[in-house]
């Protein structure tokens, strides 16, 4: 499932991050990606010694998991320190997949996380492959796209102004993505109703049936 999820940060967050971006030290991209991916990636990324990373990063952090849709649709169990990259005229970012391991954690679910208005820049989609295509993303400041990690996936080249991004990862509770879809429908149909109708016997099958799911996927 690929999922779309807007207003993760605030108008006043984001003012925040790309003003203190836009004083901060970037270093080249390549320093964090794996052997293969080292070949087509092309961009910046905020330097982890940098003296505002800890502060934005936890920001970030913050927003994406206290995020309820979120919550709902990637059942995280361990979320990734995120990175912060920087895209400028004739960067970009090849075909690849994201590595299955990163340290300790297993990448089940991918997101891209938008800073800046897509307006101030040219290029710079975000690109999904899968078996029904290629599926381009460019989102308003402040939404993110999450995808399983197991896609193929690319940044388009920026041609004109400077794309900021946040990424990172997560192993989720639900180790398949088809499983975690259908959790996410379920939950979706459950909160609707009860908004709706209050609690009711449908309500309370469709509540049972969800945790059952989730107690029989879960993975602790």
């Amino acid at each position: 499932m690929i999922l779309c999820i807007g207003n993760v940060l605030t108008a006043e967050e984001l003012s925040y991050l790309c003003n203190a971006l836009a004083a901060a030290s970037f270093v080249d991209g390549k320093t964090t990606a794996g052997w293969h991916a080292r070949q087509v990636k092309h961009n910046t990324q905020l330097k982890e010694d940098a003296a505002i990373a800890p502060e934005l990063k936890q920001m970030i952090l913050n927003a994406i998991q206290n995020n309820s849709v979120f919550q709902m649709a990637v059942r995280p169990k361990l979320v990734r320190s995120p990175l912060i990259s920087r895209y400028t005229p004739g960067m970009s970012y090849g075909t690849h997949v994201d590595n299955a391991l990163m340290g300790n954690l297993r990448t089940d679910v991918s997101l891209t996380l938008f800073l800046n208005d897509p307006n101030t820049y040219e290029g710079g989609e975000l690109v999904i492959e899968d078996s029904l295509g290629s599926h381009p993303f460019k989102l308003e400041a402040g939404s993110m796209v999450v995808y399983p990690s197991t896609t193929l996936h690319h940044v388009e080249p920026v041609t004109t102004g400077e794309r900021l991004v946040t990424v990172t990862w997560v192993q989720s509770y639900v180790r398949d993505a088809g499983d975690r879809e259908i959790l996410f429908d379920l939950d979706t149909v459950r909160h609707t109703l009860f908004e709706t109708h209050g609690k009711t016997s449908e309500f309370d099958l469709l509540s049972k049936t969800h945790a059952n799911l989730l107690r029989k996927w879960a993975e602790t």
